[in-house]
């Protein structure tokens, strides 16, 4: 059997295609934990770059010196997706089995946030350079995240950026409360898939505050533990 035709008859299983409706929505609340642990203890957003920009614009016009991991957040996510993708190409992997291999990249990278911020505290000199490695590290993480859906799921919803997914929902709604023809087809399941995205990455925000002020430098167990999970996810 040709390698194309037995690798799309592997990521079409149903075992992988259950796998590809669970692992977003999971993803979703870890992308929730990781940007608002790494906004309160790291002070920067590690699943939001869009957010750093913004931050730095603000400060630049205004006067006010960026942030060093804000500034530094940019390029070292762009090299973290490059990376990825290296690895993705050398792995010679496509589709949902290719997420497997880069989940447990994610996890190590988290590990290694929990572990060095147990150590060495950031949130007490959030400005220090151990406080910027963490915050670069957490970044990474995030990048491989976006990286991996974009390379396994191509038309997945983002599991971090929830303003598309909002939209996608308000549209959706509409779609089924019309009584006219939808723009979209299968409006329901789609709704359904957004709605649950939305709801994991507010539930992972909750959550990560939540952690942060009872465990502080603990809190990063949080996402860790959901990353462990979605590596081991069947």
């Amino acid at each position: 059997m040709p390698a194309s035709i037995a690798s799309s008859s592997v990521n079409d299983s149903p075992e992988l295609l259950r796998f590809e409706r669970r692992l977003p929505p999971l993803l979703s609340v870890i992308a929730g934990m990781v940007d608002v642990i790494g906004f309160l203890s790291l002070g920067l957003f590690t699943a939001h770059i869009t957010g750093n920009i913004v931050v730095i614009a603000a400060l630049l016009v205004r006067g006010g010196p960026p942030h060093m991991a804000q500034l530094l957040s940019v390029p070292v996510f762009v090299i973290a997706v490059a990376a990825v993708w290296r690895i993705a190409k050398a792995l010679k992997r496509r589709g949902p089995v290719l997420s497997r291999p880069l989940l447990l990249i994610q996890f190590l990278l988290l590990t290694c946030v929990l572990i060095f911020s147990v150590i060495y505290s950031p949130a007490v000199n959030p400005h220090g350079w151990m406080s910027v490695v963490i915050a670069m590290i957490a970044v990474s993480a995030m990048a491989c995240q976006f990286t991996l859906l974009r390379l396994s799921f191509p038309v997945a919803p983002s599991t971090a950026v929830m303003t598309g997914n909002l939209t996608n929902a308000a549209l959706l709604l509409l779609d089924r409360l019309s009584r006219s023809q939808p723009f979209t087809e299968d409006a329901n399941e789609h709704l359904r898939t957004t709605l649950k995205l939305l709801i994991g990455f507010f539930a992972g925000c909750i959550a990560g505050a939540a952690a942060v002020s009872w465990l502080g430098d603990w809190a990063w167990l949080l996402p860790v533990v959901l990353a462990g999970a979605a590596v081991a996810l069947r």
